[in-house]
């Protein structure tokens, strides 16, 4: 019978060690080959080697690339601000000076579809930041009141228009982990969502509580809700369902909140029937 070739215990254990070292140095980034012979141990440094160097050329080119997507996201809001800018300028002479019924008219038009072309760019903006990793968040401890207060604050233009009363009921001295800016950005476009589709005259209900984990805040409206087959969609980029089609929306905004959580350690979940109203749970870590 044919003997299989076997290494001494020792030379494995050798191996085992120098495998170990390898791996350790790479983990902190000061891998350099110690052998330049012909054993296995040798070409196996020589083949660790060349990995190493594919998987720093790989991380630089992904650096790369997201510096040049940062910068891309910079000019293209930079650029498009002040143009915008300009556009709703000009549109507002035309209308303070148009004595004409049907130029004013004209005028209003093109102040609200420039106004329509900002909010869609500033979104595009936001969504590519979060997915090319520019944006950066820094959750920290604070009340959850100055999240609600702020997302409220700025939807009330909205609300007042519809009529709709917006009631708050907070725990006193609840407090989550979060980044204010962005995650009033998130809790408003739920916000945003509940005034668009509910009805004149009713009731959008903002309230807080806490568990042993998270502090969640709950978004209840008397909309139109939301059909079962597209409850898994509604967070998709750009899905629009066909009952709101008529109305203004690209369809990023439940994305946007989504992800912004999703980088805070937090998460959403929506309860609702179809034509019953929505119940949006936003949920942050304590």
């Amino acid at each position: 019978m044919r003997k299989r070739h076997r290494w001494p215990i020792f030379q494995t254990g050798r191996t085992l060690r120098r495998l170990d070292e390898m791996l350790e140095a790479a983990i902190n980034g000061t891998f350099e080959e110690s052998r330049f012979d012909e054993t296995e141990l040798s070409r196996l440094e020589a083949r660790w080697r060349q990995y190493l160097a594919r998987s720093e050329r790989a991380l630089e080119q992904t650096r790369q690339e997201r510096e040049n997507m940062k910068k891309l996201v910079s000019d293209i809001s930079h650029q498009t601000k002040t143009s915008l800018s300009n556009i709703l300028l000009y549109a507002e002479l035309l209308e303070a000076a148009a004595e004409n019924p049907e130029n004013k008219k004209l005028a209003r038009q093109i102040l609200g579809q420039t106004k329509k072309l900002g909010f869609l760019i500033q979104a595009l903006v936001k969504m590519s930041r979060l997915e090319a990793d520019v944006l950066k968040l820094t959750p920290v401890r604070q009340p959850i009141h100055l999240l609600v207060e702020r997302a409220v604050e700025g939807i009330l233009p909205q609300a007042g228009d519809k009529q709709i009363q917006i009631v708050c009921r907070l725990p006193e001295n609840a407090q989550a982990v979060y980044d204010l800016k962005w995650t009033a950005e998130a809790l408003g476009n739920i916000l945003d969502n509940a005034v668009k589709y509910s009805p004149a005259g009713s009731q959008i209900t903002v309230e807080g509580r806490e568990s042993e984990i998270y502090t969640y805040i709950t978004v209840t409206d008397q909309g139109i809700g939301i059909r079962e087959s597209e409850k898994a969609q509604i967070f998709g980029r750009f899905y629009r369902s066909a009952q709101v089609q008529q109305e203004d929306g690209i369809g990023i905004g439940l994305y946007l909140a989504r992800e912004i959580l999703r980088r805070e350690e937090g998460y959403i979940k929506v309860s609702s029937r179809e034509g019953a109203g929505s119940k949006f749970g936003v949920y942050l870590k304590r």
